[in-house]
């Protein structure tokens, strides 16, 4: 279930869990030398990382750029607007 917090420009994050959880993850980031800000920074860097290695194997990366090819419409168009006035 997908929840949406509130979200504000400045640096802070801002998110609900369960009380007994928090006890537990800061007792156990403390317990490996970190604190919850250098944990969770860790956390976001790895998946920020893996999210953008497999974006390089989505179609969408491994397709080539659309070619945009000139058809020569706009002078028919001239021509066409320039044979009208005669």
């Amino acid at each position: 279930m997908l929840h949406y917090m509130a979200r504000g420009e400045s640096g802070r994050i801002v998110l609900e869990i369960d009380p007994s959880e928090k006890e537990e993850l800061y007792n156990a980031v403390t317990k490996d030398g970190m604190t919850l800000k250098d944990w969770f920074l860790r956390k976001a860097t790895e998946y920020l990382r893996e999210r953008n290695q497999t974006q390089l194997f989505v179609p969408q990366a491994l397709a080539e750029e659309p070619v945009i090819y000139r058809t020569g419409r706009k002078k028919e168009a001239k021509s066409k607007t320039s044979k009208s006035k005669n």
